[in-house]
């Protein structure tokens, strides 16, 4: 699933090179994933242009030129990516939901959103309607909304009382951490996943609100730098614990334990996240 670090960076490509561009051409190939009739949403994009697109937790808002915005909520497989970059024609792939192309004089200029397992969710609105956008509407502040200081976000904790890893991961708390940074923000905290957050003393909730801005900094400029123009990647390999299970710690050379409760891949240092 793309988290903030991703999204952030794809935002702003999607930004620069899209902006001020109008869409000449709609092609729905699986409307599962949009959330109005097709006739809708080809009429409601075409001939628009984009002026930015924009992430707010786990979603990318394109902003367009008639006050409407497509939000898209990419999920666990979602992804865009181009149909001609400068790095060459993106591979056509089997399950591309829907494609726009722009106008463009110098190239062939378009992108399509592709999705594995058709989870995704695509909605076009008025601009001043994004409130009725399920989970959108529903979510907390972002994970880097400078609203969100220490005082808010201890605030905000003190309303949670499972497992750590669990109020991470709920947009309700913040919105845009999703299952690979909660495991990388906790490493560097030094909290177990599983901690109950009730246990928690104040200088460890402290400690945990500092981990959240620190770890989502350094990875999004890893990430920026990784991707580059190729929006349809996800680089993970640098994360220090996430999916890293029987590898030495980056930080104390014991095996990295991890475990699937509910389906959902947890990664942690049992010596540097005790209990």
């Amino acid at each position: 699933m793309p988290e903030i670090p991703e999204l952030q960076h794809i935002a702003q490509v999607l930004t620069d090179r899209l902006r001020g561009r109008p869409i000449a051409n709609v092609d729905i190939q699986k409307p599962i994933v949009i959330r109005l009739p097709r006739e809708d949403f080809e009429a409601g994009l075409l001939g628009a242009e984009v002026h930015t697109v924009e992430r707010t937790g786990k979603f990318l808002l394109f902003h367009t030129n008639r006050d409407s915005v497509m939000a898209v909520n990419p999920m666990l497989t979602g992804r865009f990516q181009w149909i001609s970059a400068p790095h060459g024609k993106g591979k056509a792939h089997a399950r591309t939901c829907f494609t726009l192309n722009f106008e463009a004089a110098e190239e062939e200029l378009g992108i399509r959103y592709i999705d594995e397992r058709y989870l995704g969710k695509v909605y076009l609105v008025d601009a001043d309607d994004l409130d009725q956008i399920p989970v959108l509407n529903e979510q907390g502040p972002d994970a880097l909304d400078p609203a969100l200081d220490q005082d808010e976000f201890l605030k905000r904790l003190k309303r949670y009382r499972g497992q750590v890893k669990n109020a991470l991961v709920n947009a309700k708390f913040v919105a845009g951490i999703g299952n690979a940074y909660s495991d990388e923000i906790l490493f560097n905290a030094g909290i177990h996943p599983f901690t109950k957050i009730s246990t928690l003393p104040e200088e460890r909730r402290i400690k945990l609100f500092h981990a959240i801005q620190e770890t989502l900094d350094w990875a999004a400029q890893i990430a920026a730098n990784e991707i580059g123009l190729k929006i349809d990647r996800k680089p993970r390999g640098f994360l220090n614990v996430h999916r890293k299970g029987g590898e030495p710690c980056p930080r104390c050379d014991s095996p990295i334990s991890e475990v699937a409760p509910n389906r959902r891949i947890t990664s942690f240092c049992r010596n540097c996240q005790p209990m």
